[in-house]
C-alpha cells in the first residue's frame, strides 16, 4: 500500500479533502492555495452550502445594519485554485481514505483523498424540551438571521392590527434562551431594531414589547470577567429586558413558556442560543472522538493516532497550551477567534509535512473578547482592560471587520455601516421569502394573492 501511494504521488498531486467550508474550511483552503506550489497538491472543499458565513455579524444582519449577503463569502469566488463540491458528508472511512458525500440531488458519491481535514464545525445543542422543535429557532445561519428579522417585524405588523389584548401581548413577547455571546448579541441587536421600528407603527410603543433572556447559569457571557457580565445585565435591565439567571425552560408547547422558577407567559418568538455541540456527522467516521463527540487532536492539530488527518475549530478537541499548565485536560473553546487562528496554523502545518518538515503546535493565549449590545453600545475585555459603551462598540466592529475574509466583504460591510449611520436601519419585513411560491399557488388555484 505504501509503495503504491509513493508511486502515485510521484505522478499526481496529493489530494487534500477539506470536510466543511466554515471558518476552518475556508481559511485553511485560502492558506493552502497561497502556499502550495503548482502541481504539489489539489484541494477539494465539501460543504452543503456554497458559501461561508461569518457568524459574528449575524446579529447585525438580523437587525438591518448589514446586508445579509455581505456576511457570507462565496466559496467558488475566493477559492479559485480549489475544487468546491456542494454536498453533505455522510461518512468517512479514513482507513481506506474515502469520504461519502451526498449531493443536493440525493446521490451519494465516493470521494477519495490522501490527506483529510475535518472542519465540520458545530450545530445547535438542543435539549428535550416539549415544544422546542416546533417553536424554537436557532441563530447560526444567515437563513435563520433573515427569518428572525422578518419574523420580529411581522410580529409588530400583526400586533398593530389586532384589538385582542392577550394576542397582542403574546405577539410582542420575545424570548432568547442562552446568555452566551450569540444570545446576548442577538437579543441586544434585535431589541434595538424593534425599538427603532416601533416608531413607525401606530398604536405600538417600545414599552409594549417584552424581551426576555433566560440563562441556566448564574451569570452571562462567561468569556468575559464577571464584573462585565454584571454590567451587561444592568444595561439590559435598564432597557426593560427581563433577565432570568439560574433558570431553565421547562416547556414552550403551543407558545406557552414555562420556566422552572414557576414563571409562565405566552410568546410566539423563542430564539434558542443555548450552546453548540460538535457536528453529529463525525459519528459516521472511524476517527477517534472524545466524550463530547469532538475529534481528538494534538496541539499541532493532527488527529491523534491517525496519519494524514487533521482537524480544527468547534469539532476538534485541541489542547489549549495557554491553560494546560493548570489543567492538563484543557481544550480550546468553540469560538471564531480560535477557529480562524487554528486554520492559519493548520494550512502551514499541512504544507510543512508535505515538504518533509515537522508541524508546529498551535498556541494562542486569551487576548480578550468584544460584544455588541446594540447601536453604540458594547462591552470589551481586551488585554486585561475593561471597556464599556461606545468605545467597546467601535472595538467590536473594528475587530470583526478585520477578521472578515476578503477585501471585497470588508469594504461592503463598511459601506453598509456608513449607510445605516446616515440613513438609519432597514426595517422592512420581507416575509414572502419564507414561502415565495405561496401567492403563485394561490392564484393558480383561482384565489387572490395576499399582496392585493
Amino acid at each position: 500500500m505504501a509503495t503504491e501511494r509513493s508511486e502515485r504521488t510521484r505522478t499526481q498531486p496529493t489530494r487534500i479533502l477539506i470536510a466543511g467550508g466554515g471558518y476552518v474550511g475556508l481559511y485553511t483552503a485560502l492558506g493552502l492555495q497561497r502556499k502550495l506550489r503548482g502541481g504539489e497538491a489539489s484541494v477539494t472543499v465539501v460543504d452543503p452550502q456554497p458559501h461561508m458565513t461569518y457568524q459574528p455579524f449575524l446579529p447585525e444582519a438580523a437587525a438591518g445594519s448589514i446586508e445579509p449577503r455581505h456576511v457570507v463569502v462565496p466559496l467558488r469566488k475566493v477559492l479559485k485554485r480549489c475544487h468546491v463540491l456542494t454536498g453533505r458528508i455522510r461518512g468517512i472511512e479514513h482507513d481506506t481514505k474515502v469520504a461519502m458525500v451526498e449531493t443536493p440531488h440525493g446521490h451519494t458519491e465516493r470521494v477519495e483523498y490522501d490527506v483529510l481535514v475535518i472542519a465540520l464545525g458545530s450545530v445547535a445543542r438542543t435539549l428535550p424540551i416539549p415544544g422546542l422543535a416546533e417553536r424554537g429557532i436557532a441563530f447560526k445561519t444567515i437563513g435563520e438571521a433573515i427569518y428572525l428579522r422578518n419574523h420580529v417585524l411581522s410580529m409588530l405588523d400583526l400586533a398593530s392590527t389586532t384589538t385582542d389584548v392577550d394576542l397582542r401581548r403574546r405577539l410582542l413577547t420575545f424570548v432568547v434562551v442562552g446568555g452566551g455571546y450569540a444570545g446576548i448579541e442577538a437579543l441586544a441587536e434585535l431589541e434595538d431594531m424593534a425599538r427603532y421600528a416601533s416608531r413607525f407603527y401606530e398604536g405600538i410603543d417600545s414599552d409594549d414589547m417584552r424581551w426576555v433572556l433566560v440563562e441556566a447559569m448564574g451569570r452571562i457571557m462567561p468569556e468575559v470577567r464577571p464584573s462585565l457580565g454584571v454590567y451587561t445585565v444592568r444595561q439590559l435591565t435598564e432597557r426593560d429586558i427581563q433577565v432570568y439567571l439560574d433558570t431553565r425552560v421547562k416547556s414552550v408547547e403551543h407558545g406557552h413558556v414555562v420556566l422552572d422558577d414557576g414563571t409562565v407567559f405566552d410568546a410566539d418568538t423563542v430564539i434558542w442560543t443555548a450552546g453548540v455541540k460538535a457536528n453529529p456527522a463525525l459519528a459516521a467516521t472511524d476517527l477517534p472522538l472524545d466524550d463530547r463527540g469532538r475529534v481528538r487532536c494534538t496541539a499541532a492539530l493532527q488527529i491523534r493516532g491517525v496519519r494524514d488527518a487533521w482537524a480544527a475549530g468547534d469539532n476538534a478537541a485541541v489542547p489549549d497550551l495557554s491553560r494546560t499548565a493548570e489543567d492538563p485536560s484543557a481544550t480550546c473553546s468553540p469560538s471564531a477567534q480560535h477557529a480562524v487562528r487554528q486554520a492559519k496554523r493548520l494550512s502551514d502545518n499541512i504544507v510543512r509535512v508535505l515538504r518533509g518538515n515537522q508541524p508546529r503546535p498551535y498556541r494562542h493565549p486569551y487576548a480578550g473578547s468584544v460584544a455588541s449590545l446594540g447601536l453604540y453600545k458594547g462591552v470589551a475585555d481586551v488585554y486585561g482592560l475593561k471597556i464599556k459603551g461606545v468605545v467597546a462598540w467601535v472595538l467590536h466592529r473594528a475587530y470583526h471587520v478585520s477578521r472578515m475574509p476578503t477585501l471585497n466583504r470588508k469594504v461592503r460591510v463598511a459601506f453598509d455601516w456608513l449607510g445605516a449611520l446616515i440613513l438609519g436601519r432597514e426595517v422592512v419585513a420581507l416575509g414572502q421569502v419564507n414561502d415565495p411560491k405561496a401567492d403563485f399557488v394561490r392564484v393558480a388555484h383561482g384565489g387572490s394573492p395576499s399582496s392585493e
